[in-house]
């Protein structure tokens, strides 16, 4: 799949690992779906569709997963 251009509901987050990697988050509310793909330049690599209920869950261990990384680095110093 090729880039297209990303939708009116949505942003963009780069990706630290590798030049050219980022997540694309875009909603589709017209089919009550977010959507994140990983792409790799013009390239999507991967996609996966929630429902909108399923978004505070994920933003839940994003944040779970920032802060024990957060507190494992203050541990370390």
């Amino acid at each position: 799949m090729f880039a297209t251009p990303l939708p009116a509901h949505g942003d963009v987050v780069v990706g630290r690992d590798r030049a050219g990697r980022v997540l694309r988050v875009s909603g589709h509310p017209e089919f009550g779906r977010v959507v994140l793909s990983i792409w790799q330049g013009p390239s999507c690599l991967a996609t996966v569709r929630l429902a909108p209920a399923d978004v505070p869950d994920l933003v839940r261990m994003l944040t779970a997963a920032a802060v024990a990384d957060a507190q494992e680095q203050s541990a370390a110093s």
